[in-house]
């Protein structure tokens, strides 16, 4: 793992307490973790954390779990946890062991700035191609809900195309997310960064 550049990370990802260490040990039974069977969302590939730490603490009403599978990525998140959050917590592992881990137990799966794998015969590494959508199947309780943020429109045109293909019913699209009408938007840090570089931010809120 990339650590080199993060002094320390190895100590602070250990004994973090927001970080779930066992987590496959937890499938169908997350509602443990957080003494409640308020809905869970999950972000995958949260990078360094400041939309999954700002959603647990505007929304209490809701558990959260961030997802990333680089360590020097997870820790600049955990340098930001220096207050109590009883609503979040953080997974270390690499998305496609994703199965592995929930099952019939989440309410909505956030897709921020995903890596866009531009070449074409990386299609299914893409957090958004029918291979992942086949994965999601299984972690949702009941109705299924992804909403996406990107500022790679290649990358966007490709998921509508996927969630359409996969049956998935679209409830809100933005090609400009800032231009539009914005509610409860909270930031990644990517985003305020290419919000400030002028590019505009994609959207998609889609159910099945």
């Amino acid at each position: 793992m990339r650590l080199r550049n993060v002094k320390g990370a190895s100590t602070l990802i250990e004994n973090c307490p927001f970080l779930i260490k066992d987590y496959k040990e937890y499938k169908g039974k997350y509602k443990t973790i957080f003494n409640n069977d308020n809905p869970i969302h999950i972000e995958i590939g949260m990078g360094k954390g400041d939309f999954i730490i700002g959603m647990a603490k505007k929304y209490p009403e809701f558990n959260f779990i961030g997802i990333e599978k680089f360590d020097s990525v997870i820790v600049r998140a955990i340098e930001k946890l220096d207050e109590e959050i009883p609503n979040l917590r953080l997974i270390r592992m690499d998305a496609t062991e994703i199965e592995e881990v929930f099952d019939k137990e989440v309410d909505t799966i956030y897709l921020n700035f995903s890596d866009p794998w531009p070449k074409n015969r990386h299609s299914d590494r893409r957090l958004t191609s029918l291979k992942f959508l086949k994965r999601y199947d299984s972690l949702f309780k009941k109705e299924k809900t992804i909403i996406m943020k990107t500022d790679n429109r290649k990358l966007f045109e490709f998921s509508l195309i996927e969630f359409n293909n996969y049956n998935y019913k679209f409830e809100e699209i933005s090609l400009d997310l800032y231009n539009d009408d914005i509610k409860d938007n909270v930031q990644t840090e990517y985003e305020r960064r290419f919000h400030e570089l002028g590019f505009p931010i994609y959207k998609v809120i889609v159910k099945k």
